[in-house]
């Protein structure tokens, strides 16, 4: 165990308890949780690791994050000349530029404690929020939103408004997954864990939740909660056990996801143009 993990873990015992609050706080916890989201914003530590092929939590983490809202008041920041109101201030973005990364005005907001790679492109209006794990690489368009704990790969593309949800309670679960390469349509939402396989494409206002079946042709079986690696995926309708109603005629439909192998016209569609990356 590490000296922040076992300070993060000691904090959460002592706030857990009753021991300490917001109000009560010392200059030490403070500065553990300033060190802790440095950690996370360096990617030294993140809300889950794969391990062995598994995409696990790390609880101390996530409670760490956790314990910034419950240790921390709320104070009226400046940012842009208005005045907002938050327990944590915005990332200190100024080094991007310096490994390639680049992030456009007026929108594009990243919260302390989310760790945005090198490489990247974060177009307004956009929001990356704390915990948060955004790979080299990658692509974040405008109108979309990377939630709290939510892990992005390297070289993912996320098409515009689109909605990449955490997890960040309860602590013991793990966040969406968004694996390398993949290529996310515009409009899609991946939410309540989800983990979506490297380098698979997904059409555009595609749904992917553990409540709606993924019926992969490929290996031609049903899963819920993951999209396997290397898959093209789109949404299609399938019968509902509502069944006929008298308001509706033709019986009702639910949302599954169909994943089929990768065909050379998907990649060349989704194919990254390295002039944007330069």
């Amino acid at each position: 165990m590490s000296t922040l993990e076992t300070e993060i873990t000691d904090l959460w015992e002592q706030y857990d308890d009753g021991t300490i609050t917001a109000e009560t706080a010392s200059e030490d916890a403070d500065a553990t949780l300033e060190a802790f989201l440095d950690a996370l914003e360096a990617g030294e530590v993140r809300a889950a690791e794969n391990r062995g092929g598994e995409w696990v939590a790390n609880e101390w983490v996530k409670r760490g994050i956790l314990l910034n809202f419950g240790l921390r008041p709320t104070e009226p920041r400046e940012y842009g000349g208005v005045t907002y109101n938050d327990v944590l201030p915005l990332a200190d973005t100024s080094d991007y530029a310096a490994r390639g990364s680049r992030n456009t005005p007026d929108g594009t907001v990243v919260r302390r404690g989310a760790r945005v790679g090198s490489d990247c492109i974060l177009m307004s209006p956009a929001f990356v929020n704390v915990g948060a794990f955004v790979g080299d690489g990658t692509l974040v368009d405008s109108c979309d939103t990377v939630g709290s704990c939510a892990q992005i790969g390297d070289d993912v593309k996320l098409g515009a408004n689109t909605l990449i949800g955490g997890v960040l309670e309860p602590v013991e679960n793990a966040p969406v997954v968004v694996e390398d390469g993949v290529s996310l349509g515009a409009g899609c939402r991946v939410t309540s864990g989800f983990i979506v396989g490297e380098n698979s494409v997904v059409g555009e206002n595609t749904l992917l939740t553990p409540r709606i079946p993924v019926y992969d042709l490929v290996e031609e079986e049903v899963l819920y909660g993951e999209l396997p690696a290397n898959r093209r995926a789109f949404t299609r309708f399938v019968e509902s056990s509502v069944s006929d109603h008298d308001l509706f005629d033709g019986g009702a439909y639910k949302p599954a996801v169909v994943a089929t192998d990768l065909e050379a016209e998907t990649l060349e569609a989704t194919e990254r143009e390295e002039v944007l990356r330069e």
